[in-house]
């Protein structure tokens, strides 16, 4: 059996576990080139896709029938065709929840951070521009009795609202398309809301949902015009989820107070994209799941997903 792996920098840890079961092909471009790809999934009978290239029915064609399976090294599957692999009755596997927690503690880094005006502080240490004699300077946004909001409150929504239980919160909301369960909802005192109401009562809004057709663009100027002008954005699920453009005016005109964005569109941003040039905006690189412990976890998942499909067996965490 041979499994094609598209990355060059899976753990060795996890590489070595896959080469006492089956024969290799890895990809050596970096970053991964679609072209490399292609030419080396032929003939493979499973997948170990450690990349974000659209994995769709050319990929399957080019692979050939005696494909098995396939499992990304990610949570997030909007770059995947779902409906080309239930339709060909592939199985598909993924890595959801192992990195819930590390992509919580860097919300609430940015949540601070931007709430804080980190950024801004460091460019007027830059500048030399302290200006601390003044009482009201560099004023940021109190996190205590905050009122939270959560557009999506699914694994890492509710990791990140443990993470809050420290700050005496005043309230957590949430709008989601179905209802938690009631027990989560009274662990954390959660109120499931309309968007609207979300956007109007939150002074901190996490965004932590999965981009779909309804969530694309959700966060526009239509949105931005209806939040707290003291309100901070965090967004720690997918870049196309917020209009960026909407978003810059709504920060440049202190429409609302910050944003943390830990995902953009697109990636990587520019180093001249106007986002950039914004003392209110916090921007760390999609580093979400980035430590070493979660990112061998996910490559370890999506490693038996592919050795356990192959042989017919249930993935660890199938896709559907």
């Amino acid at each position: 059996m041979k499994v094609l792996v598209t990355h060059p920098e899976v753990p060795s840890e996890t590489m070595n576990m896959m080469m006492e079961k089956v024969d290799l092909v890895v990809c050596q471009s970096l970053p991964p080139n679609r072209s490399e790809i292609l030419e080396k999934v032929k003939g493979v009978n499973g997948i170990f896709w450690a990349c974000h290239e659209p994995l769709n029915a050319e990929i399957l064609d080019t692979a050939g029938p005696q494909l098995k399976a396939v499992s990304t090294m990610s949570a997030g599957l909007d770059y995947v065709d779902i409906d080309v692999f239930k339709a060909r009755k592939i199985p598909l596997g993924y890595t959801p929840t192992v990195l819930n927690q590390a992509v919580a503690d860097i919300a609430i880094g940015l949540m601070i951070a931007a709430a804080r005006r980190f950024h801004e502080g460091r460019q007027k240490i830059d500048s030399s521009t302290w200006e601390n004699y003044h009482l009201n300077w560099m004023l940021g946004q109190e996190i205590r009795e905050a009122a939270v909001g959560f557009y999506g409150f699914g694994g890492i929504g509710q990791a990140i609202a443990k993470r809050l239980k420290g700050f005496d919160i005043e309230k957590i909301l949430y709008t989601t398309r179905r209802r938690v369960d009631s027990d989560i909802e009274q662990e954390f005192s959660a109120s499931k809301v309309s968007f609207n109401n979300l956007l109007a009562n939150s002074d901190i809004l996490f965004v932590a949902t999965p981009l779909t057709n309804e969530t694309r663009e959700v966060f526009n100027s239509t949105a931005f015009a209806k939040m707290k002008p003291n309100a901070v954005l965090v967004n720690v699920a997918r870049g196309q989820i917020i209009n960026q453009d909407d978003l810059y005016k709504a920060l440049k005109e202190n429409k609302i107070f910050a944003a943390g964005l830990d995902v953009m569109d697109p990636e990587p941003l520019p180093a001249n994209h106007p986002l950039l040039t914004l003392p209110n905006c916090v921007i760390t690189p999609h580093l979400g799941s980035a430590t070493e412990r979660t990112r061998g976890d996910m490559a370890t998942i999506a490693a038996h997903n592919v050795l356990r499909g192959m042989v017919g067996e249930p993935m660890f965490a199938p896709a559907y």
